[in-house]
């Protein structure tokens, strides 16, 4: 396990004095046709890289949501969540910013609907396309991060567990009314 170091400090919110990590949270759409796999090439600091349609999760939306979103903005494709694949956690250094960034990938298998192939894509962007997996496994150093080679080799294997797996309260989809509250453990009773 990795611990907080000096330079995490700013990176999370203080309560009470101390200091609290938080990974970022993101979807990436698994999406099948005919044995390839749905891909986007993007820009990216480390130059043009291959992922999948993927992105974080937004205030006031499910994780099924998020990727339903992400998937359209990034390849213009509409799909359907079926199943999940996997989480995901990997971590990076953000050079621009000098710190170290953890992510939590939720990979979730989606079923392709319908494409609008005149629908702008997300900036940097360069387009959306298919690729078998052995393509996308031959091709490590075009890799937006190690998390697309193992979405991949979880594909392949079948890996696949039930969407009720995620469960969403209401608060969450209402980011800006009233949240319950949690008691107060220190608070006497």
């Amino acid at each position: 396990m990795i611990g907080l170091n000096r330079d995490s400090r700013n990176r999370g919110d203080t309560i009470g004095g101390m200091d609290y990590w938080k990974p970022h949270t993101t979807v990436a759409a698994v999406v099948e046709r005919d044995g390839r796999l749905l891909m986007i090439e993007e820009h990216t600091p480390f130059g043009l890289r291959i992922n999948q349609p993927a992105g974080h999760l937004d205030p006031g939306e499910s994780l099924e949501q998020a990727v339903v979103r992400e998937a359209l903005e990034e390849s213009g494709w509409t799909v359907e969540p079926i199943a999940i694949q996997g989480l995901y956690l990997s971590r990076t250094l953000d050079e621009a910013r000098g710190i170290d960034v953890t992510y939590l990938r939720h990979a979730i298998v989606c079923r392709a609907l319908t494409h609008d192939a005149g629908r702008p894509l997300d900036r940097g962007i360069v387009r959306a396309f298919w690729m078998s997996p052995d393509e996308i496994l031959a091709v490590p150093h075009r890799h937006r991060s190690p998390l697309v080679e193992r979405t991949v080799l979880d594909f392949v294997a079948a890996r696949r567990f039930p969407l009720e797996l995620f469960w969403t309260h209401p608060s969450a989809l209402a980011p800006g009314e009233r949240r319950d509250r949690l008691p107060d453990p220190d608070a006497s009773t």
